[in-house]
């Protein structure tokens, strides 16, 4: 396939160059190629996230269109990979955008919206995707702030430069476990059902969150595809990427070459399960366009009112730690958003 004539142009004005540290710690890539053996198995992932994960909330605004509330957790990828994520990166950062009025009290639809490559912070996602969309169809929205992005860009990152080719996949498993975090807050606060959904890198990190959600979830990914490759091997990220320092230090070091070719060369249950898919999907299907066995039913259900794990983050004093569930807080610190 011939290159793009656009990508050419964007290529030749295109500042930001990404990897420029090279590949990365060869340790930080080994714990992560390994812990990404659990992610790629839903079950197991999905038990990796607490249903009640402590969720705080920083601040709430009753504006004319809507209602907005800002907040933040650990990134629970922090918890299992110690170490892992950039200190400034370990706090996520999201905001909510909800009608004011619920068209239908009885559904409260809300999409997760996931960042593409350089939306930084909350207003371009807000304006073009979240807003349009509670105004034509009455869904709420979630904008999570990417790691190394925004509020969580390291000090020392110009734009969108990540470091090291580990940051990338340091970003696609905080996403996911984020993604699981805010999912489970939704549901705690009846709200439903639920959707997630991005622009080209942001789409393809919404396929990866989408996956580890055992429930009924609308995944709409925009201008993404299973892959970055093509991307990154021939369109427009091509000449953003230093490849003679990657090849460096590939070539280097026998040791670090012979581990790294083996932590990137998968072919696991999951990837052998896709081709399986791919191959039989359509024999699957019954008549009405159904698979065969379980209904997806969409349940809205609220749970029972013990699940107390989002709180208001008081205006004195503010400790940057989680709250302790285990304090008891008066009604005058909680907030509308706790259930």
């Amino acid at each position: 396939m011939s290159a793009s004539k656009l990508d050419a142009v964007y290529r030749s004005i295109l500042l930001t160059k990404f990897f420029t540290k090279g590949w990365g710690k060869p340790e930080n890539l080994r714990r992560l190629f390994e812990f990404r053996k659990v992610v790629s198995n839903r079950d197991e992932c999905f038990k990796l996230i607490d249903r009640d994960y402590p969720v705080t909330i920083t601040k709430e605004q009753n504006l004319s269109d809507c209602h907005v509330l800002e907040g933040y957790f650990l990134s629970p990828l922090e918890k299992y990979l110690p170490g892992i994520v950039p200190e400034i990166a370990q706090k996520a950062h999201f905001q909510v955008v909800l009608p004011v009025r619920w068209p239908q009290p009885a559904c409260k639809p809300v999409c997760l919206h996931l960042a593409g490559t350089g939306d930084h912070f909350f207003w371009r996602r807000r304006n073009l995707m979240v807003k349009p969309l509670l105004k034509e169809a009455g869904i709420g929205g979630i904008i999570l702030e990417n790691p190394f992005y925004g509020l969580r860009k390291p000090t020392d990152q110009v734009r969108s430069s990540l470091h090291n080719v580990s940051d990338i996949f340091v970003m696609g498993g905080c996403l996911i476990l984020e993604s699981l975090v805010l999912f489970h807050w939704c549901e705690r606060n009846g709200l439903g059902p639920l959707g997630v959904t991005g622009l080209s890198m942001g789409g393809h990190m919404a396929s990866l969150a989408a996956t580890n959600w055992p429930k009924p979830l609308v995944l709409v990914p925009c201008l993404s595809w299973s892959t970055a490759s093509a991307v990154f091997l021939q369109g427009v990220m091509s000449q953003s990427i230093n490849w003679d320092l990657l090849e460096d230090q590939y070539l280097s070091d026998g040791v670090y070459r012979e581990k790294l070719s083996k932590m990137v060369t998968i072919v696991d249950e999951a990837f052998l399960a896709g081709k399986k898919f791919a191959r039989t999907y359509s024999h699957d299907m019954g008549k009405d366009g159904k698979a065969d066995g379980k209904s997806n039913t969409l349940v809205n259900s609220r749970p029972d009112k013990d699940l107390d794990v989002t709180y208001r983050e008081s205006t004195i004093g503010i400790n940057s730690n989680i709250v302790d569930l285990t304090k008891k807080h008066s009604s005058k610190r909680e907030s509308a958003y706790t259930r």
